[in-house]
C-alpha cells in the first residue's frame, strides 16, 4: 500500500464519477451501519472524517432531522464540491485529518468510513480524531475486511498490469485484520473498542461495468488496458456473477466503536 496521499486525490470529473458509480455500488450500504453504531441522536454535533462526496454525512443529517449539526472534512476539494451540490446545508471543510481545522472537544461523534487505511500516519490521524472529540463522545471507524472476490480481481489485474497497480487496487483492504486496527486505536489512546463485523455486497450490472468503473473512475485511469484486462477479470469473478450477468461481490466490513474517556 502506498502511503502517499497523491494517488487518492481526484479531479472534478472523477469525483462526480465516484458519486454516480462507487457510492451506490459500495459505499451507500455502509452509511446507515455507521450511523447505527454511533447511536446518533438529535442535538449532537457530528463529524464525518474523509467524507468524500458525503454519503455518511447525508445519512447522519437525515437522522438528526435538522436538530443537530453535521460537518464533513475531506482533503479533496473536488469531492467536497459534489458534497456541497448535493447537501448545501451541511458544513463542509477542506482539510487534512492529521491537522484538522477544529477546536479541541468540538464534536459529540466522529465517524470515518473506509478511510483509515489511506492515512499516511494512522495513529496520528486517530489521535487527532480524539482531540476534536468531547469527553464521553463516540468514535466510529469502519474499514473493509477480507473480500475473496476483490482478492481474485486484484490477482487478475496484477497478471495484466503488474504488481504496483495491483497493490493500489488492494489498498482498501490493507486493514482487513481487526487486530491491526485495535493496535492503532490503543496506540492513539482509545481503549475497549467494540467490534461489529457486517457483510454487504459490491453490486454492478456486469463484470465489464465493474472493470470500467474501477479503471475509468479511480486511480487506475489511463494506466490499464481495459480490453486486455477484461478476459482475466471475467474468469476471476465468475463465481460472483448471477444468472443475468450482474455481479455481487461480498465485502466484509469491520466497524469499531469506542468512547473518549
Amino acid at each position: 500500500m502506498t502511503s502517499d496521499p497523491a494517488p487518492w486525490r481526484l479531479d472534478d470529473a472523477a469525483a462526480e464519477y465516484f458519486e454516480a458509480h462507487f457510492v451506490p455500488a459500495i459505499f451507500a450500504a455502509w452509511a446507515p451501519i455507521l450511523a447505527d453504531a454511533a447511536r446518533v441522536q438529535p442535538g449532537q454535533h457530528v463529524l464525518d472524517v474523509a467524507c468524500g462526496t458525503g454519503v455518511v454525512a447525508r445519512a447522519v443529517a437525515d437522522r438528526l432531522g435538522g436538530r443537530g449539526r453535521v460537518t464533513g472534512l475531506d482533503l479533496n476539494a473536488s469531492m467536497l464540491a459534489v458534497a456541497r451540490r448535493l447537501r448545501p446545508e451541511i458544513d463542509w471543510h477542506e482539510g487534512d485529518v492529521g491537522a484538522m481545522p477544529f477546536a479541541d472537544a468540538s464534536f459529540d461523534v466522529v465517524l470515518s468510513q473506509a478511510a483509515l487505511m489511506f492515512f499516511p500516519d494512522r495513529v496520528a490521524a486517530l489521535r487527532e480524531m480524539g482531540r476534536v472529540l468531547r469527553p464521553g463522545g463516540t468514535l466510529v471507524v469502519h474499514v473493509f475486511g477480507a473480500s475473496p472476490g476483490y482478492a481474485a480481481a486484484a490477482a487478475a489485474l496484477e497478471a495484466v498490469a503488474g504488481r504496483e497497480l495491483a497493490e493500489i487496487f488492494r489498498a482498501p483492504f490493507a486493514l482487513a485484520e481487526p487486530g491491526r486496527v485495535r493496535e492503532l486505536l490503543t496506540a492513539a489512546g482509545f481503549a475497549a473498542a467494540a467490534l461489529q463485523t457486517h457483510e454487504r455486497a459490491a453490486r454492478y450490472p456486469s463484470v465489464d461495468a465493474l472493470v470500467r468503473t474501477e479503471v475509468d473512475g479511480w486511480v487506475l485511469r489511463g494506466r490499464v488496458d481495459v480490453d486486455a484486462l477484461l478476459p482475466g477479470m471475467r474468469s476471476a469473478l465468475a463465481p460472483w456473477v448471477g444468472a443475468g450477468g450482474e455481479v455481487a461481490i461480498p465485502m466484509a466490513g469491520h466497524v469499531f466503536t469506542c468512547s473518549k474517556g
